[in-house]
């Protein structure tokens, strides 16, 4: 087992971040790897930042991502993306909700929501995938399958079998949930190709 890796979720209270970490957590240890998980909620209720590091490996110490140590990254906001950057290294691959949710000060017209988000990345040469994660599950029929959709994106990205992914899903979703969910995630594993 060669396979090695940290994945940094992150975004806003209320976005499907802790399945999406869930369910990539579960792929991982199908596949045998050592696995350590690691959330902060803060005021996810009120629209919170929300992150969960996961790292993976022959053998993995603690959850907790070091700064510059993200490999890959699933952000579910713009914003939060820009405010992880300290994570990313020049060879980190950002998966970047293009959907905007304006935070507390921008709502209340205190604030702007910044112009070129993404370029803060881009320009520190990190491979930035930007992504419509609500467009795609809104095609699906279910906009919070917007989470399930980004998973499918990260999955192409990463060196395990699509059939894990969809077997964890069988296993882990409410059979009310689960078709949409796989609609979701085969739509997001194509946006990662187009």
């Amino acid at each position: 087992m060669k396979e090695s890796g940290n994945i940094l979720f992150c975004g806003i209270g209320g976005q499907g971040i802790l399945l999406a970490s869930e369910i990539t957590a579960f792929v991982l240890l199908e596949a045998g790897m050592d696995v350590k998980k690691s959330e902060v909620h803060g005021m996810a209720q009120r629209g919170g930042s929300v992150v969960a590091h996961l790292r993976f490996g022959e053998k993995v110490y603690s959850p907790l991502i070091d700064p510059g140590q993200a490999d890959y990254a699933l952000a579910f906001e713009m914003m939060e993306a820009a405010r992880y950057l300290p994570f990313f290294h020049s060879k980190s691959k950002v998966i970047v909700n293009t959907h905007k949710i304006a935070p507390p000060s921008v709502a209340t017209g205190k604030m702007e929501y910044p112009e070129n988000v993404l370029d803060k990345l881009t320009e520190n040469g990190i491979l930035v995938l930007p992504v419509d994660g609500f467009a795609i599950a809104s095609s699906v029929g279910e906009i919070r399958a917007a989470n399930v959709a980004m998973v499918g994106t990260l999955s192409a990205l990463l060196p395990f079998e699509e059939s894990m992914f969809i077997d964890v899903m069988k296993k882990r979703l409410p059979a009310k949930i689960l078709d949409v969910n796989l609609k979701a995630f085969d739509a997001g594993r194509k946006a990662a190709a187009a």
